[in-house]
Order: C-alpha cells, then structure tokens, then sequence
C-alpha cells in the first residue's frame, strides 16, 4: 500500500519527530530490509529535502550501493576509503561538515558538499552497512541528525 509522507514541521528536529512514526508505519508491515531501506531512503530524501540518501551494504569486504534516492551514486568502495569507508572501518557515525576538507573524500557527485554517514551494525556487533546521506550544504548535519537517524536505523530488522 502506497503512503503519503506530511511534513508541516519548521526545525529540523521537529521535521525527524513527524517523519519518524511515519517511517515506523512503513516498516512495521514490511520485513524484507532491501525494500525497508528502499523506503527510508525515499522518506529522508523527501521528508528532510536531503541531496542523495542511500545504503550500502558489504559484500566481499567491499561496500557495494543497495537502495537509494539520489542522483547515480558510486557504486564500489572499499574498506577504509572515503567517508563511507572510514564509517565502517572506525565502526562509528562520522559527520563531515565540508567534504572537501575531509582526506580521501571520494566524490561522487561534485554538488555534494556535506555528509553524514551512519555504520549498520548487527546483533552480533557486524558493520554490515552503512547509511549515508548528502547535502548540497556545507555543515548541514549535526548532532540532532545523528540522534534522529540512529533511532530510524534502530527499526530497521536486519
């Protein structure tokens, strides 16, 4: 069944406290984690307005794209590399405010200008993913994003 997402809210914060019972609603009929990630992706992109939010997801010690919304994304990127790959290796959310200033940025899209990546860990304390999100503003994530985000991921069974 097809949902609408209502977002009226002014603040960031209050836009996460509207969106997120919305997010549980479409998960809780759901338990296939491909098409729940499918739909998270849709409902940040839309919902906070964000520039490209997607998952990737480790296959053969690489993380490989899964489910997003967004322009083409890069599809492959190892261990360690880029923001996303330094989030799995370090096994904790990096927030880079200026992702040009960040070393061994991988860019793949050059509109990108801010980011916040968030590792998917499972019960047995895995990184077995990551969700990352784009804005096309400098410094545009913060603690409120790392909050609000952590807490979506924690309804996602994977």
């Amino acid at each position: 069944m097809a949902k609408e997402l209502k977002i009226t809210a002014i603040t960031k914060e209050e836009q996460y406290i509207q969106l997120i019972p919305q997010i549980k609603a479409l998960l809780s009929d759901e338990n296939d984690a491909i098409s729940n990630m499918a739909n998270i992706c849709a409902a940040l992109k839309f919902g906070m307005s964000f520039f490209w939010v997607g998952f990737y997801l480790v296959k053969e010690n690489q993380l490989v794209l899964g489910p997003f919304q967004g322009p083409v994304a890069c599809t492959r990127i190892d261990f360690g590399k880029g923001v996303c790959g330094s989030a799995w290796q370090k096994k904790h959310v990096l927030i880079v405010p200026d992702v040009e200033q960040f070393s061994g940025h991988i860019s793949c899209n050059s509109l990108s200008k801010s980011e916040i990546v968030i590792p998917l860990v499972d019960s047995n304390k895995k990184v077995i993913g990551v969700l990352d999100v784009d804005s096309e503003k400098l410094n545009n994530f913060d603690n409120i994003d790392e909050r609000y985000l952590i807490e979506i991921l924690s309804y996602l069974v994977i």
